[in-house]
């Protein structure tokens, strides 16, 4: 299959990619052409400024969580468009550990087999731009890189300089952008805000994104794009009939998940009902109920004032209702949440409270699901886990589903908190490549039938 592609990686982090892959998409669409948006790793948060500029919902692709199989199957299945753009992750070799490239940018460039574009901040540098760029090319055998962006250029000199030097490298330059202290996008503890936490955040980024596209030479972008080598077909996914409803937790206070997810339970038979634990006073008719990451934290006084939604969650789940929790979702079901001087109070399910740290939890994860697990659950799961949150002052007698073999997880390398038919862990999963899914909707329709 013939499917125009692009990745754009950066040197570092913090480079500008977001930005800039949203300009990129931007200046594709104003073209005439529609645009797919793609995310290399777990990030759930860069991937709402690529829905929100292109209009398409963008898809993360993850080796660790996926598989190489799963990395290509997700992205032929979802390349519908007349191009797809792939931002990367932290640098282009940035990947599972310092020992390889395994589950970087480059590793997914190499699965999709796209040309790749790097994007390099010029900031404090000149000829020694030149250097980097060779030096990126050379590290790894066929780089796939095929271009540059220079970005945060201090003037006309500084871009000249940066110019000459790059002749040496024979690699084009396919962006020059100013430095511009006003269109930076506004970060907190775990990078960029959330698009749907914020709407007006949805008006910068398309602002930022029209201006950063005028000094992209988005023609020779589209033509190397479509230098791209043939794909394999991959045989849709197949959809069962509908038999149970999933209530889905999703406003401004929880917001973390893939779209395959969602789509992955549909495919299993679940209709999906949405519902906002900060505004709504009743829970759709359901068999199950899903609550994903997101910043509970910072919207801990809309969640605490509406007791009428955290009573009917606990008692649904002292009902025995299958519940999946994540992250945000289990700091959700604990006591109470402490933040800067605030304390929340929450469903109370776990007799728990949440702290927030000022040290990151950042890893990839695998566990393996302890006997007796919710969702009858078994097996090895990978995922990935990324909080500055703590779980204290826990109840000696909790119960945990996941032994840890990679990551921290929750307490003494356990994750999961288990009670009743409830599991909500730390530890994100990505239902292409877990059991999760699977079970937990089939426990769901078990559930419909008492």
């Amino acid at each position: 299959m013939k499917l125009p592609r692009i990745v754009l990686a950066g040197v570092t982090s913090g480079v500008g990619k977001t930005s800039i892959t949203c300009a990129i998409i931007h200046g594709i669409q104003s073209r005439g052409y529609s645009v797919q948006p793609f995310k290399v790793g777990p990030d759930f948060i860069d991937p709402s400024y690529l829905t929100s500029v292109s209009g398409r919902t963008a898809r993360n692709l993850d080796v660790w969580m996926m598989g190489e199989k799963g990395v290509l199957k997700n992205f032929v299945q979802n390349s519908k468009q007349n191009l797809s753009v792939i931002e990367g992750v932290m640098g282009y070799y940035d990947g599972f550990d310092g020992k390889s490239s395994y589950a970087s940018t480059y590793d997914v460039a190499k699965i999709v087999k796209s040309n790749v574009i790097l994007v390099l901040d010029a900031s404090k540098a000149a000829r020694s731009i030149a250097a980097t760029a060779m030096g990126f090319v050379k590290f790894e055998k066929n780089s796939r890189i095929c271009g540059v962006i220079l970005n945060k250029i201090g003037s006309k000199r500084h871009e000249a300089l940066c110019r000459d030097a790059m002749k040496k490298t024979g690699l084009p330059i396919l962006g020059v952008i100013p430095r511009d202290n006003t269109i930076q996008l506004e970060s907190r503890h775990l990078g960029l805000v959330p698009v749907p936490e914020n709407k007006d955040l949805e008006k910068k980024i398309k602002s930022v994104a029209r201006h950063v596209s005028k000094f992209i030479e988005i023609d020779e972008i589209i033509k190397i794009s479509k230098d791209s080598s043939s794909l394999p077909k991959v045989s849709p996914r197949e959809k069962k009939k509908t038999k149970t409803t999933i209530a889905v937790a999703l406003d401004e206070s929880f917001n973390f998940y893939y779209q395959d997810n969602l789509d992955i339970l549909s495919s299993l038979g679940a209709k999906l009902e949405f519902f906002s634990p900060c505004h709504d006073t009743k829970i759709p008719d359901c068999d199950g109920i899903y609550i994903g990451g997101g910043f509970p934290e910072v919207k801990g006084s809309l969640l605490q004032k509406n007791q009428a939604m955290k009573n009917i969650v606990k008692k649904l789940a002292q009902d025995g209702m299958p519940i999946y929790a994540e992250c945000g979702g289990l700091m959700y079901l604990t006591n109470s949440i402490q933040y800067d001087s605030g304390k929340f109070k929450m469903v109370g399910l776990f007799d728990a409270t949440t702290i927030m740290e000022k040290s990151l939890k950042l890893n990839y994860t695998s566990a393996k699901a302890r006997p007796g697990s919710p969702f009858s659950l078994s097996g090895m799961i990978k995922g990935h886990e990324f909080h500055y949150s703590e779980i204290d002052l826990l109840s000696r007698d909790s119960k945990f589903a996941y032994e840890m073999s990679t990551g921290i997880g929750i307490k003494d390398k356990k994750d999961g908190l288990a009670v009743y038919n409830t599991l909500a862990s730390y530890m994100h999963v990505h239902f292409a490549g877990s059991p999760v899914a699977d079970n937990f909707v089939k426990s769901c329709i078990s559930y419909s039938k008492k």
